[in-house]
């Protein structure tokens, strides 16, 4: 347990507080000067008459209202010497005063101290301010943290992040590889520092911009990018943090927001996932009068109502467009759609660039072959990318990223982290045997891409891998290179069954049979590519959203559903037939390879494809990605 001295302070100061009021309460009703007249030794109320008939008194102060009394008398024990005591005296003795004025003894009566009453009553106050000052400083701790009871009063109010000149560090020349999605928010940009130059022409200002993409392609930073080029008041916020428990706190959230937004316009407000809160109304299973509805409803009004709320430009980023509700989309509202795409190769390139500065790259590196050998990769990937070859070189030892760093940070990514290598075994040759077949199948096809590498080092929950790079920016794929992927997937089945025989067949190809099915599904039902001509039977969807496609009828009647199946199976039949004839006419260069193969574990493409060479016509393809 980690010690805290502001623990410690408010333990001690309550007990010692406490100790302090029980030691004034212990001494509260002590007697008046009692410090000049007290007694050392008590004496007996009996004692006390026997040395006043004897008349050795000589003087008695009595406090307390005459309960007590302080004794001056002759000690006869000691020499005859004055000695005072203390006498508690009967609260029943009228006959004292009168004895003490016969005797002519010399008496005073002391008045009580007002100050007991005081101190008891603060005594008792003690107990009540401590455990109120406690709660006092238990609430305040817990005010601060996000749903403490702190915040109860508050918990209509925005949570946006507010930046007066938004200083995110981040500009344009930061962003790279979306030059068109750039371009568009640079008006943007412009519209905020002169829109004297848009006005004059009669162009007014849009009113919202929606960036959509897949996530890691840089949407946040693109609005991170705007904010700090603009330079005006920037706003910040989740559309999660609209949406409470509470009925009517979303809207009064959007309300508030607005309202501080219209207090420092022109300014920006950034929505991050905004498909939390801006979802389509009405598809739901419980009904349409929830939280996020209406937090939606108010957010249509701020956007565009009645009430105008010229200068504030909205920013909202989602990977989801296809949930959001249609008023949310239309001009006027979300005036621009911006999409953030996966870069090209040349976006790759700058990106690379952008993300190498601070990385101490070895001179035989070259960010134009990272950029060709990672298709697909966004923003967020390379980055990664670059961060791993760093770690990596830095758990070797090496001073700067070298190009096996690079090659091992790609393989990760992709692939996941590296296992243990088999040790030799039937198991291995067979997995060996696969992903030649692979290899082996996608080199010889004329429309298949290039084999990048062949491995037989596990990573993830593959025991071995075969990389196919694409050489070019594919956007249109034809139906000549469908059927070679199709073909070229089941080159591993097709290279077990004809070596070890269809009662060896294993499972290594079930991830294998699952993709090329989707492929095989996708030209007869979307593409048009099969003998049912060309008719989309199923359209282009991703999950289905709860209330809009739960009850979507099937488009197609169950006799064309049962001639969608044939044309599927003769298809994948087809190319498994076209691979199995391919194993079996080169199965001298297969054994060959895989001898290689186990015995280094990993092979290149090039090199494969010169072994490929010596044995059979390797047919040319585009220019093959530069080796790392």
């Amino acid at each position: 347990m980690k010690f805290s001295w502001r623990v410690l302070v408010l333990w001690t100061l309550p007990a010692l507080v406490i100790g302090f009021f029980f030691w004034q309460g212990a001494f509260a009703n002590a007697p008046a000067d009692m410090g000049k007249n007290a007694a050392n030794t008590r004496m007996t109320y009996g004692r006390f008459l026997e040395y006043l008939d004897a008349d050795r008194v000589t003087s008695v102060d009595l406090y307390e209202g005459g309960r007590t009394a302080i004794v001056e008398a002759i000690d006869p024990d000691i020499e005859n010497r004055i000695q005072r005591w203390r006498v508690d005296l009967p609260i029943s003795a009228p006959e004292l005063i009168s004895k003490l004025k016969e005797k002519a003894i010399s008496f005073d009566a002391h008045p009580m101290r007002n100050d007991g009453a005081i101190w008891g009553l603060l005594g008792n106050l003690v107990f009540p301010i401590l455990l109120i000052t406690g709660l006092f400083f238990l609430f305040r701790r817990s005010s601060n943290l996000p749903g403490g009871p702190g915040q109860a009063m508050s918990f209509g109010k925005s949570k946006a992040r507010f930046q007066m000149e938004a200083k995110t560090g981040v500009k344009f020349d930061d962003v790279a590889g979306i030059e068109e999605a750039k371009e568009e928010l640079q008006e943007v940009v412009t519209f905020l520092k002169q829109p004297e130059r848009f006005t004059a022409v009669g162009a007014r200002i849009p009113k919202g911009v929606l960036l959509v993409g897949p996530p890691g392609t840089g949407k946040t930073l693109l609005a991170k990018a705007i904010a700090g080029e603009a330079g005006v008041p920037f706003f910040s916020i989740s559309g999660s943090e609209f949406v409470e428990m509470f009925v009517g706190v979303g809207a009064s959230r959007v309300r508030d927001l607005f309202k501080k937004a219209k207090d420092n316009a022109p300014c920006i407000i950034f929505i991050d996932e905004i498909d939390a809160v801006g979802r389509q109304r009405g598809a739901g299973i419980g009904g349409g009068n929830d939280e996020r509805e209406q937090t939606l409803n108010q957010l249509l009004t701020e956007m565009d109502g009645f009430e105008g709320n010229t200068g504030i430009i909205i920013i909202a980023a989602t990977n989801r467009p296809d949930v959001l509700d249609s008023a949310l989309l239309r001009p006027g509202r979300f005036d621009r759609q911006v999409t953030v795409d996966a870069p090209d190769i040349k976006g790759r390139l700058e990106i690379l660039s952008v993300h190498a500065r601070n990385k101490k790259l070895d001179a035989s590196v070259s960010l134009d072959a990272i950029a060709r050998r990672t298709p697909g990769f966004t923003g967020a990937d390379l980055a990664n990318l670059l961060n791993e070859a760093a770690i990596l070189t830095a758990r070797r030892r090496k001073e700067a990223i070298t190009l096996r760093e690079i090659d091992d940070a790609v393989d990760r990514v992709v692939a996941g982290m590296e296992g243990t290598p088999l040790v030799d075994s039937k198991s291995k040759r067979l997995i060996a045997y696969h992903e030649i077949g692979h290899a082996l199948v996608g080199t010889l096809l004329k429309d298949h891409d290039p084999v990048q590498k062949v491995t037989l080092i596990p990573r993830g929950q593959a025991q071995g891998l075969t990389w196919f790079t694409p050489n070019e920016e594919q956007g249109l794929i034809s139906r000549s290179q469908l059927k070679a992927r199709i073909t070229g997937a089941l080159g591993g089945r097709a290279a077990e069954e004809v070596v070890f025989g269809a009662a060896e067949v294993t499972t290594g190809a079930g991830g294998d049979l699952q993709q090329l099915s989707g492929m095989a599904r996708q030209m007869v039902t979307r593409f048009g590519m099969s003998d049912l001509g060309p008719l989309s039977l199923e359209s282009q969807q991703g999950e289905v959203f709860l209330g809009r496609d739960w009850t979507t009828r099937s488009e197609y009647s169950e006799a064309i559903a049962s001639r969608i199946d044939a044309q599927v199976r003769a298809i994948v039949e087809e190319c498994y037939e076209h691979a199995k004839k391919i194993m079996r006419e080169n199965r001298t260069v297969t054994d060959r390879i895989v001898d290689l193969l186990i015995e280094k574990e990993t092979i290149d493409g090039e090199e494969f494809r010169q072994i490929v060479a010596e044995y059979t016509d390797v047919p040319e393809k585009i220019q093959y990605v530069p080796q790392l």
